[in-house]
């Protein structure tokens, strides 16, 4: 006893490097959590990154994104209140357009609360709160761009199989929902589970200055990734329905071929409306990502255009401003439904249709071919907007008889 007590040579090495070992281990957890209330590796982060700002109150711009933030939770608010209180939105169909709808109001929540606690306020965060920040923003804008993904996947099933809403199509429905939010969350805590730049600032991003440059490409990756999806869908979609109504116009006579005339009419609004969602979508994110991919090959805090990363993000932002407008108020049955619920006597006559107010936007769909929403509560409508064919099962077999072969 006495040699222990006195030799450190004479204590046994299996209980000098077990000891070590658990002092390690008790450190590291310590340094970890120490890391995620020390309110200095905020300021060091930022200061390494050339981002400090000790500017109190908000700039011009930040007001106008708080503005932008305000109409999209307004007018995201206003859809969902029109989806819940008319029944006949309550089949599958609305199911995805009412998750869309709802990730885009929570961006706005997100970011609304982001430029509240940005400026001289990012100094006074521990990093666990500046990453909660962070990650709420990135988890609802992933929710709604592999939103845009599901209703396309949707789409194309849709059309493949052209099939009415049935029980198995709702379940369909309820695992493209759950799948979006879960890969949104699953890559929004990525940064807070370990993946960050925490001790290690060359490897820091400068936009966000607390996020490892790997986990940034790998984001870039995913919804570039998402934005080639969708496209390949909708390009399969116009394919296929262009392809077959071909194929069918010189064989079909009377009334089937007025058919295949209201059919090929669809599809060319189906065009249009997918080459608008898939323009804004295109137009809103690719200053951010082409933003992004410069800060992942720049040094750190050595690029200035990467300290106005604000504007960019206001720019994608406006994506879910969009979003409402493309995918609802070009539907007739959505856009009455809005018009009731924002004033009825104003906008409507009292047999239910639009008064002529001067606003062709308002008055019209970009289809001439609407049917009435009364086809849409039997299940007949194919796909999820206002340019989507609407079709006997007569005439499907005589355009898609590849589908009915048993």
């Amino acid at each position: 006893m006495g040699a222990s007590c006195s030799d450190p040579a004479g204590t046994a090495p299996s209980a000098t490097m077990t000891s070590n070992s658990s002092s390690s281990s008790s450190a590291g957890c310590f340094d970890f959590f120490w890391d995620y209330t020390d309110k200095s590796v905020i300021k060091n982060h930022y200061t390494y990154a050339d981002k400090i700002s000790n500017r109190d109150g908000l700039k011009p711009e930040n007001i106008a994104l708080l503005v932008v933030c305000l109409l999209i939770i307004l007018e995201n608010a206003l859809v969902l209140i029109a989806i819940w209180k008319n029944k006949k939105f309550h089949i599958p169909m609305y199911y995805l357009l009412g998750n869309l709808t709802l990730s885009d109001l929570l961006a706005g929540v997100t970011y609304m609360v982001n430029i509240l606690m940005s400026g001289s306020n990012t100094l006074h965060l521990t990093p666990l709160l500046w990453f909660l920040r962070e990650g709420g923003v990135f988890i609802t804008l992933a929710a709604s761009v592999i939103s845009l993904l599901a209703i396309a996947i949707e789409r194309h099933v849709t059309m493949v199989t052209m099939r009415p809403y049935h029980g198995a199509k709702r379940g369909r429905m309820m695992a493209l929902i759950g799948g979006s939010w879960a890969l949104s969350a699953f890559l929004g805590i990525l940064p807070i589970l370990g993946w960050n730049c925490l001790r290690r600032l060359e490897q820091c991003s400068t936009v966000l200055p607390l996020y490892a440059k790997s986990y940034i490409i790998f984001s870039v990756s995913v919804f570039s990734a998402v934005l080639l999806s969708i496209v390949i869908l909708y390009a399969r979609v116009y394919r296929i329905v262009r392809t077959n109504t071909k194929r069918q116009q010189v064989s079909l006579k009377g009334s089937l071929r007025k058919s295949l005339v209201r059919v090929t009419q669809k599809y060319v609004a189906l065009l249009k409306t997918v080459t608008i969602v898939v323009g804004v979508f295109i137009a809103c994110w690719l200053p951010l990502f082409v933003l992004l991919l410069l800060d992942f090959f720049y040094p750190t805090g050595k690029c200035k255009l990467l300290k106005k990363a604000d504007y960019f993000l206001g720019v994608a932002i406006l994506n879910s401003l969009l979003n409402p407008i493309i995918y609802t108020l070009t539907s007739k049955d959505m856009r009455k439904a809005i018009l009731r619920l924002l004033c009825q006597s104003c906008l409507m006559t009292t047999d239910g249709q639009v008064k002529k107010i001067g606003m062709p936007f308002i008055e019209c769909s970009f289809s001439k071919t609407e049917v009435p929403s009364q086809k849409l509560e039997h299940g007949l409508d194919t796909t999820m907007s206002s340019g989507n064919a609407i079709t006997s099962p007569s005439t499907k077999k005589v355009l898609y008889p590849e589908l009915f072969k048993s």
